[in-house]
């Protein structure tokens, strides 16, 4: 079985690729994207951070991902290596609809599963600045 560290860094190999199917494919059927018990950007609607469920859950978000404008993606550094993996990113990206860019230090908290499968993805982001960027307000 691959290393956790080693999936995780493939996976932004493959979202470099804009290669969705070599996502998919090290995630769970049940993986829970982005669940939360409560967070500003999800109660304002910021569609890249909606929760999702199993892997049309995550097609969505690729879906979401894909009508912002990224200027720059950068993974700066990924640790750990047991149950769970962080990705510290640099992100700087606008979304057409408001004309709003952001540039936003995030990190991608990765859980993994007993078979080595990604279960949980949840992105710990600046949500003013995404809420702001998506022409939304918090509810």
């Amino acid at each position: 079985m691959p290393r956790n560290l080693d999936t995780v860094q493939t996976i932004y190999q493959a979202f470099g690729r804009g290669d969705v199917p070599a996502i998919l494919a090290l995630l769970s059927d049940q993986v829970r994207w982005e669940e939360w018990a409560d967070n500003s950007a999800q109660r304002a609607g910021v569609p890249t951070l909606l929760p999702r469920r199993g892997t049309e859950g995550v097609m969505a978000f690729f879906r979401a991902v894909a009508e912002v404008q990224i200027h720059e993606f950068k993974v700066l550094d990924v640790i750990g290596d047991q149950g769970q993996v962080v990705a510290e990113v640099l992100i700087d990206f606008s979304v057409p609809a408001t004309g709003v860019r952001v540039r936003d230090e995030e990190l991608h908290l990765w859980t993994f599963g007993a078979d080595g499968k990604i279960v949980r993805l949840r992105h710990y982001v600046d949500t003013a600045k995404h809420i702001r960027a998506h022409g939304m307000t918090t509810g």
